[in-house]
């Protein structure tokens, strides 16, 4: 009886880097690497084209959405696929907004081909997995702050000042839609659900 092939989407905007993740990971007789992007937009084009059980998402994407940000659309859109962070960002503030984001595990670029491999393994199998240096800092408490990433830090302070939307998206250079996003993921990371609430928090943690 064969085994069960884990279809993989490589989503990183370097191609060379996934030239070497695709090398690594074919090598593997149960992998397949089925889709790639360098883009939330792309990302979410192959998904919706192709049937796949996990993506190697990286957080530095082109465009106005990061790979965590993406990787929360993808655990509403795409409850059934599996996302696992491959970056070089070892800082606690990323490895917290991934967990939150509904990452399944987070994994540093140089770690061993072998730990890339046991971490798809593991995250396919229903289990987490997280690098041993990073396991540990999730022990570690975080204010509410430190789970936003630096544009909806940004974004966070222009609400706090009582702007529209419409006027953050002119002053950051953004879409509106974009900052609508942004806005709703603030509020789903802070437990937040009302305007009033939201610059409440802003003022009282210094976002002015």
């Amino acid at each position: 009886m064969s085994e069960t092939v884990t279809k993989i989407m490589l989503v990183d905007d370097h191609p060379l880097v996934r030239d070497g993740l695709r090398a690594r990971l074919e090598a593997v007789p149960t992998f397949a690497i089925v889709a790639e992007a360098g883009s939330a937009e792309e990302a979410l084009q192959r998904a919706e084209q192709q049937p796949i059980d996990l993506i190697l998402m990286d957080i530095n994407l082109r465009g106005s959405i990061n790979g965590i940000d993406l990787t929360a659309r993808f655990h509403v859109d795409f409850p059934e696929i599996a996302v696992l962070i491959l970056s070089m960002h070892d800082k606690t503030e990323y490895l917290m907004q991934s967990v939150q984001a509904g990452a399944r595990g987070y994994v540093l670029k140089d770690a061993p081909g072998k730990d890339i491999v046991h971490a798809i393994e593991t995250v396919i199998s229903g289990g987490m997995y997280y690098s041993a240096a990073l396991a540990q800092k999730l022990a570690r408490p975080m204010t509410p702050g430190q789970l936003l990433t630096a544009r909806e830090r940004q974004v966070l302070q222009h609400i706090s000042n009582g702007e529209s939307n419409k006027q953050i998206a002119r002053e950051l250079d953004l879409s509106v839609r974009t900052v609508e996003t942004h806005r709703l993921n603030i509020k789903r990371k802070l437990e937040i659900e009302g305007q009033a609430e939201l610059i409440k928090f802003a003022v009282e943690n210094n976002f002015r």
